[in-house]
């Protein structure tokens, strides 16, 4: 039997082979059934409990109802019913009510490009029809009593019925995702979630249509949610939605340009909240905006660091033809004309606003740990005049106070030196405005591509965070430069020196990891010979002779080869990093790291060295990593290489003229100070340029993207990054004793 089984074997395998050789067809493309078609097109429209509610509540809306009541059980999976009193549904339309694409709002795709109604593709209430048990009551001016219809599928199950109803309509959905079983068990997990959600969506609702009531409650709860009731003044909305605590510190911003108007109410510096809350609606739709959304967050960060986390309220009005609304299955998100235009027009304004009404403010101390190796303290906003609630005043109380005044320039170190008045030109290019706008439009620095040593390096970042550190540069005040390295910053009740190179170096690092692949470009004015940097960088470096023939032999060699080494990996560099390379061995661009700001071009050849020396191109994690450090040294904000025009600096500066003497005559009072002050002014004014460039840098580019994106290794503890020079208790007890 034996034999035979290892017969067969041998017979059927070349069979078996032969058959695997047999080419197979591609698999046949077929038409899916309508009924599939609609279910997978009602998973996009209605994804969760809170997406039937925003389509039912601006249909209701759209109906010119005064009154919209919403009820849900079990966070919207069991029953959600919203209830209005707008005009009703006419008897002869509720056939094709949940049919899709049946709409009331337009006829044809012309009437997108005017549309002012919250609805007009004709999904929402067929998706609902798909994905759960659809009621519709409703009744119409002048009618005796209403009907009462089903549906499912799309379509209705039955003739709709004669009923008693109350004026408008009333939709009611149940077992929502009955037959999507995965999605019902997904938020049945979490559906402690989607009630808070709900509410959160009728908030908002709520304080844009102050004309409309809206009530939202549990099933067989006897309270509200929400309630709020029609009301001439938004400021009284909000207090009635949000609270008191919410409304008090408001401040009414607006903004009127050509092609749209804004007008809202946005959070002053007396706000603290852990999140922050944006309620954007545009043409009266409510709708996300995360570019601007972002844009806000930056100046309130830079602006109000304590406060960081706004109430914001913006109702934008465009003409109906300059906004796209059919961009979003859930028409969550619009497109808008001139959208970067808008963006910069209220990100101006809401800085203004925020820097008139913050012209002075103190901060109470609450609590200081003297132990800890890191010097974190606790800081509350106080108002200007706080006495203590017993009354009594307290004599150490001064001590614990830190004064800033956001106009007025005492407290910084500048204050106190001559310096040139800019021209209108660096005056212009210094206004605060310009620093918000150049982050605007960053790329989230969380995206990274899917690569597990980018993972690896950005998560060593995480773990190695210092975070006493950390809450040093969130939270520090930028004073002024100490000297070309370092510069002075307050944290709480503490000086610090930090060296701005390292910093920086460090955030650019960073920087390109979090944003590997993400970049945008700096194209270059003309393309850079490779071969060219290259040697200039060799130049450079200590123990070749620029002379000898034989060390320009071997230069050149170098150049030539490192050139050969990136055209080989040009592709790698320009989609990682968007460092760009042709292939006559020309660099025409380098990545955006910090938006508008642009590296030192005097450093690029010690750069170009530097990958092709020191990268290792065989293992991918250290080629990243050290790719990312060679950017990050190539964009540190690093002294220029002109001297600085101050003190000592100036003897470079002067004109080399021979007067009346010798050559070592002249030498002689150029050290000592006593040759005529005849300067190079072109140079000393590329020089006071650069010098002065950098500066503003470091305080208006530098410090505000070390508060949102910097984390501190542990490393800058001790290698003289951050030395503490001053505290404020030790200060007041040498005070006190004396």
């Amino acid at each position: 039997m034996e034999i035979e089984e290892a017969i067969n074997e041998v017979e059927m395998e070349p069979i078996a082979a032969a058959a695997a050789a047999i080419p197979k067809e591609p698999p046949k493309i077929k038409r899916l059934e309508e009924s599939v078609v609609n279910r997978i097109a009602a998973g996009e429209v209605i994804q969760r409990p809170v997406s039937a509610v925003k389509e039912l509540i601006e249909n209701s809306l759209d109906a010119n109802s005064t009154s919209i009541s919403v009820v849900v059980k079990d966070s919207g999976l069991k029953l959600i019913q919203v209830s209005d009193d707008g005009h009703g549904i006419r008897y002869e339309d509720l056939p094709i009510l949940c049919e899709r694409h049946t709409t009331s709002k337009l006829s044809k795709f012309e009437d997108l490009q005017t549309i002012s109604s919250m609805g007009f593709r004709g999904e929402a209430l067929a998706s609902m029809t798909y994905v759960g048990h659809v009621t519709v009551t409703t009744i119409t001016d002048g009618q005796l009593y209403g009907y009462r219809a089903t549906y499912r599928d799309g379509l209705m199950v039955d003739e709709p019925k004669p009923c008693a109803a109350v004026k408008g309509t009333q939709i009611m959905i149940e077992n929502l995702f009955y037959n999507m079983a995965a999605r019902r068990k997904t938020l049945e997990n979490s559906s402690a979630d989607d009630y808070p959600k709900i509410v959160d969506l009728i908030s908002r609702f709520a304080i844009h249509h102050i004309n409309v009531s809206f009530s939202c409650r549990k099933h067989g709860a006897g309270r509200a949610d929400v309630h709020s009731l029609a009301t001439c003044s938004r400021i009284d909305s909000i207090r009635s939605v949000y609270g008191v605590s919410v409304a008090r510190n408001l401040m009414k911003i607006e903004v009127s340009d050509t092609g749209f108007k804004m007008d809202g109410f946005i959070s002053d510096s007396n706000y603290i909240a852990k999140k922050i809350t944006m309620v954007l609606f545009i043409n009266d739709r409510l709708v996300d905006c995360s570019a601007l959304k972002r844009a806000i967050e930056i100046v309130y960060t830079a602006t109000l660091p304590k406060a960081s986390k706004p109430f914001i309220y913006m109702s934008i009005v465009l003409p109906p033809q300059h906004v796209d609304v059919n961009v979003h299955p859930t028409k969550r998100e619009v497109s808008l004309m001139n959208q970067e235009f808008i963006i910069e027009k209220i990100q101006s304004v809401v800085e203004s606003k925020l820097r008139s009404s913050n012209e002075s403010r103190r901060f109470q101390e609450q609590t200081m740990d003297f132990c800890s190796s890191s010097p974190v303290a606790t800081i509350k906003d106080s108002s200007k005049d706080c006495p203590s609630s017993s009354g009594i005043k307290s004599q150490k109380a001064p001590h614990k106070m830190v004064r800033t005044d956001t106009l007025d320039p005492s407290g910084r170190l500048h204050a106190y030196m001559q310096m040139k008045p800019p021209s209108n030109s660096e005056r212009g290019g210094s206004c605060l405005s310009s620093v918000r706008s150049s982050i605007r439009q960053r790329r989230n620095p969380s995206e990274t591509a899917d690569l597990t040593s980018i993972q690896e390096l950005v998560n060593e970042i995480e773990i190695d965070c210092h975070p006493g550190l950390l809450d040093v540069v969130r939270h520090c005040t930028y004073i002024g430069m100490a000297d070309e390295v370092f510069a002075l910053i307050q944290h709480n009740t503490h000086l610090y020196l930090v060296n701005v190179i390292n910093l920086s170096k460090e955030l650019m690092y960073q920087q390109v990891l979090r944003r590997f692949a993400h970049f945008n470009a700096i194209q270059l004015s003309e393309p850079a010979s490779l071969p060219e940097l290259i040697m200039l960088a060799l130049k450079e470096e200590e123990g070749l002779d620029p002379q000898g023939n034989e060390s320009n032999e071997l230069r050149g060699k170098i150049a030539e080869m490192n050139t050969e080494l990136l055209k080989e990996k040009a592709e790698m560099l320009g989609e990682y990093f968007s460092v760009y390379i042709d292939s006559n061995g020309n660099l025409s661009r380098l990545p955006v790291i910090l938006d508008q700001y642009t590296p030192d071009m005097d450093r690029i050849p010690e750069f170009i060295l530097c990958l092709g020396n020191d990268v290792d191109w065989e293992d991918e994690k250290v080629c990243f990593q050290t790719i990312a450090a060679a950017l990050g040294n190539l964009y540190a904000m690093h002294p220029p290489l002109l001297p600085k025009p101050s003190g000592d600096g100036l003897k470079f500066y002067r004109k080399r003229m021979l007067s009346s003497g010798s050559v070592g005559t002249y030498m002689e009072n150029i050290e000592n100070d006593t040759a005529e002050s005849e300067f190079e002014a072109e140079l000393l004014l590329e020089a006071e340029n650069a010098w002065a460039q950098r500066e503003w840098s470091i305080q208006h580019v530098l410090f505000p993207s070390l508060r949102l994106f910097s984390k501190p290794p542990a490393s800058m503890a001790k290698n003289g990054t951050f030395v503490q020079v001053a505290s404020l208790e030790k200060l007041y007890r040498i005070f006190e004793r004396c």
